[in-house]
């Protein structure tokens, strides 16, 4: 939970209003605030242990970021992700991995499948122990992975911000979507080690066209709480 944090900020190497936006966009991202819940200053400075200021600072760069949502006279609250953000996410997303999946499968080398699988592994434990926030971890590493692998600094490069709003995403819907998303990273990565680039294109494409309908069903019912 956010509350987890507390006492920790200041101690670390960064400006406070930069600890306690990661810390607050990591509470987004992990569910420990949700879609449409509001963020008082006092709420967020009592769970973070800090003053007003730095959470105040904080609120207005998460809402840039398009975490948050300012309204007039009622202040910040978490926002949720129009069908229309996660359609411009996704088609970023199947311009990136797919070519990151053909170039994976022409570069990766026993190493890197090998750590792959290990990420496959650790994915099914945690969605069988339904561990959802370990589960969207999860599923950001082994996209960034094939992303590294790729061997294309590019597109790892510019796949960095959009995983944050990725992993929240997907970490809105993971109670349904995680064991078919598994199940579909399992094909990926076969495709992958296969060394076969067109195989392993078509495998991400498979993957995200079903990852975007769960998303953007999702988006559509409102993130019921």
């Amino acid at each position: 939970m956010a509350g987890d944090l507390r006492g920790k900020l200041g101690a670390q190497h960064l400006p406070l209003r930069d600890q306690v936006l990661v810390a607050l966009r990591t509470a987004i991202i992990n569910g420990d605030y949700l879609p449409g819940e509001r963020l008082t200053e006092d709420r967020l400075a009592e769970d973070f242990g800090v003053s007003r200021n730095p959470v105040r600072e904080a609120l207005r760069v998460a809402e840039a970021e398009g975490f948050v949502v300012i309204l007039p006279r009622r202040g910040a609250v978490v926002a949720s992700p129009s069908s229309g953000t996660v359609a411009d996410m996704f088609a970023v997303r199947e311009r990136l991995e797919a070519l990151a999946a053909r170039l994976a499968a022409e570069r990766a080398t026993p190493a890197d499948v090998a750590a792959l699988r290990e990420l496959l592994n650790e994915g099914r434990e945690a969605t069988q122990r339904q561990d959802l926030r370990r589960v969207a971890e999860l599923n950001s590493a082994l996209h960034l992975r094939i992303l590294q692998i790729s061997g294309n600094p590019w597109l790892s490069s510019i796949a960095k911000a959009l995983y944050l709003h990725v992993q929240w995403v997907f970490r809105l819907g993971a109670a349904q979507r995680a064991p078919h998303s598994w199940a579909e990273h399992i094909q990926l990565v076969d495709a992958i080690e296969s060394g076969d680039g067109e195989r392993a294109e078509l495998a991400a494409l498979a993957h995200l066209g079903a990852a975007y309908a769960a998303a953007h069903e999702n988006a559509e019912g409102g993130y019921q709480r």
